[in-house]
């Protein structure tokens, strides 16, 4: 074999190899594109079911409150807000204020025996507890996706092909402040256990 044959050789391996590195950095970023988008959606699915229960949530309110309309008010009012949200960080600002007029509805709910009897306040009060379990697994992954996607985005090599051929911009994390999960963790619960009857 040739000297030439062999550089030949080396110079086709050398190719082959830096377009298998380029095709695999190009085909991991836009992968992890797509997860990222996806755990968005599940986030937006789970905000939106949350919010579908609130009008519910507030008639049924509404029904045994007759001085609680600035409660109620805040309720809708973060509801509307949390619809028009189109970013990241709107979205989050949106659930801060969706968190805090629910927790105000959740107390005042305390002061009603009768709407925390109430089997229709009941079962709203549990699918919201789901639903904000969900909410919070689905942040948790997208985070996760939006850490490992930012991360890829910054390293060689796939900072050059996102450089060269994408152009994906660093994602916004989906955060709540700190003082907020407090509150969340610490917002009033509904307790059942002195049900009276109407």
């Amino acid at each position: 074999m040739s000297t030439g044959t062999i550089i030949l050789i080396v110079v086709i391996a050398v190719v082959v190899l830096l377009l298998l590195i380029v095709m695999g950095s190009y085909n991991g970023l836009v992968k992890l594109n797509e997860r990222v988008e996806e755990a968005w959606s599940d986030i937006t699915v789970q905000l939106k079911r949350r919010a579908d229960l609130i009008p519910n949530l507030v008639e049924t309110v509404k029904g045994y409150t007759k001085h609680e309309n600035e409660a109620i008010k805040m309720v809708s009012e973060a509801r509307a807000k949390m619809m028009g949200a189109r970013s990241v960080s709107q979205t989050a600002e949106a659930d801060k204020s969706f968190m805090g007029a629910l927790s105000r509805i959740m107390a005042v709910s305390e002061s009603y025996p009768e709407l925390k009897a109430d089997a229709n306040f009941r079962q709203l009060t549990e699918e919201l507890t789901d639903t904000e379990d969900k909410v919070q697994a689905a942040r948790r992954f997208y985070n996760a996706g939006v850490k490992e996607f930012n991360t890829k985005t910054k390293v060689f090599p796939t900072v050059l092909i996102n450089n060269m051929f994408l152009h994906f911009k660093q994602r916004e994390y989906y955060e709540v402040d700190e003082e907020e999960a407090k509150r969340i963790d610490k917002a009033p619960t509904v307790s059942f256990d002195d049900k009276k009857e109407k």
